[in-house]
């Protein structure tokens, strides 16, 4: 027998603004206690940046166009 029921989504503690509160709380209190983080933070978030600068500037001047994408809907969903 299967049940009509849909399925039950998992419940999330932290949701939203709570759950951005929380983070920057962790990465402060990290950043503050633990200075091989310090480092860590600055250096990642350093390569995030010029990896982020670089997608930009690639994507503005080329952009992908509709017609160099093969399969629009690969699942078939419409």
């Amino acid at each position: 027998m299967e049940s009509d029921l849909p399925p039950v989504e998992p419940k999330s503690f932290f949701r939203g603004k709570g759950a951005l509160l929380t983070v920057l709380t962790v990465v402060l209190v990290l950043l503050i206690a633990l200075p091989a983080y310090r480092w860590f933070f600055l250096i990642s978030l350093g390569i995030g940046i010029v990896v982020a600068t670089i997608l930009y500037f690639w994507n503005q001047h080329k952009p992908v166009k509709e017609a160099s994408v093969e399969h629009k809907r690969p699942l078939g969903l419409e």
